[in-house]
């Protein structure tokens, strides 16, 4: 594509080109990864971030649904659909706020617990896989260049 660009209109500097393409791909690949090993946990990507969101609060892990879409970076009717089917699935529910009775906290059940600390176990140990191509001085430029580019945007 880059070469056809170079070819048809030299006038273009095409490097941001590259790059981009090259993250477009990255994500998709990096994507169908993960997904594939939640999958074999019986949960999908979008799923396991409710549950590891409420995971990583702690002891009660519960949340209120602000929270959660805080922390998250969803819509609001995204959300709304997450916990509607992690709740049909028994993995989440809607109990009342002991703080204010008039809202609810989005909370693990035992079921949901259990689903997401044998799915956090094998996701952590696929990003190590992915990420082995890397040595940790890579790593760690890598990252350093990442957080640079999101800043921009963040």
């Amino acid at each position: 594509m880059l070469a056809q660009w170079r070819k048809e209109r030299p006038d273009l500097d095409t490097e941001a080109m590259g790059i981009m393409g090259r993250l477009k791909r990255l994500t998709t690949h990096l994507a169908r990864e993960v997904e594939q090993v939640l999958q074999r946990h019986g949960l999908s990507s979008s799923a396991f971030d409710v549950l590891a969101t409420l995971r990583r609060s702690g002891v009660p892990y519960r949340l209120s649904p602000g929270d959660l879409l805080s922390m998250t970076m969803v819509s609001s009717g995204t959300m709304t659909n997450r916990i509607d089917q992690l709740e049909k699935a028994g993995l989440v529910e809607r109990v009342l706020n002991p703080d204010d009775r008039r809202s609810v906290l989005i909370a693990l059940t035992e079921v949901g617990l259990v689903a997401v600390e044998g799915a956090a176990g094998a996701h952590v140990a696929n990003q190590q896989r992915l990420m082995q191509a890397f040595s940790a001085e890579e790593k760690a430029e890598l990252d350093a260049l990442l957080r640079k580019f999101l800043a921009t945007f963040e």
